[in-house]
């Protein structure tokens, strides 16, 4: 079960309050990724589609950040496998809406 915390404009948009609990499974019992679980977050909640990433390229939205175990993961590839304590529940996997300006 992994733990996903939103920002509150997107759990307004999915109508949800507190984490989101995601049963997340990866092809043949592989690696759990961040795509793995931005897809399956996406297909429960079609409304934040294209919110997080762009819907063509599978992109990171500018302003969207990833964190877990208090990390960046940001930049990471999408396929890299997520910290084990992500994947067992532990530790949340955030989206954060990131700010600009001065």
């Amino acid at each position: 079960m992994i733990r996903v915390v939103l920002p509150a404009h997107l759990k307004n948009l999915a109508h949800v309050s507190g984490e989101v609990r995601l049963e997340v499974t990866g092809p043949q019992a592989g690696p759990v990724t961040q795509r793995l679980v931005l897809d399956t977050l996406e297909a429960r909640y079609p409304m934040l589609l294209g919110t997080i990433r762009d819907r063509r390229s599978g992109r990171r939205r500018a302003f969207i950040r990833f964190y877990a175990c208090e990390e960046d993961l940001s930049n990471d590839s999408p396929d890299a496998p997520l910290p084990e304590r992500v994947v067992t529940g532990d530790e949340p996997y955030i989206i954060l809406g990131a700010m600009a300006g001065g």
